[in-house]
């Protein structure tokens, strides 16, 4: 059984994503959605560690960042934090559906 490293550093990306726009900004907003979207992450992590085509949790999140992201980033056309979140959970994304092959 090998840890989904990528999955947990994707976490913790997302845990410290949020905390640091709490603390630049003082958006309580980002700290939540940030810590809530890590520990779904985590979580999601946690599942594929223990079986590697129970990806449900970690696609989930992903794709709902994915395009809350994205849709962000289309609109305010900023690449930090809304453009580069969303191309990694894209990744996140095709790296999951290569796991189900």
């Amino acid at each position: 059984m090998s840890v989904d490293w990528i999955g947990v550093a994707y976490s913790a990306l997302l845990g410290l994503g949020g905390a640091v726009g709490y603390i630049r900004k003082g958006s309580k907003i980002s700290l939540v959605a940030g810590l809530v979207s890590g520990i779904l992450a985590l979580y999601g992590a946690y599942c594929v560690t223990h079986n590697p085509k129970d990806v449900k949790v970690s696609l989930f999140t992903a794709f709902l960042l994915t395009t809350v992201m994205g849709v962000r980033f289309k609109r305010t056309k900023r690449l930090m934090p809304a453009g580069i979140l969303a191309g990694l959970s894209l990744l996140m994304i095709l790296r999951l559906v290569l796991l189900l092959v």
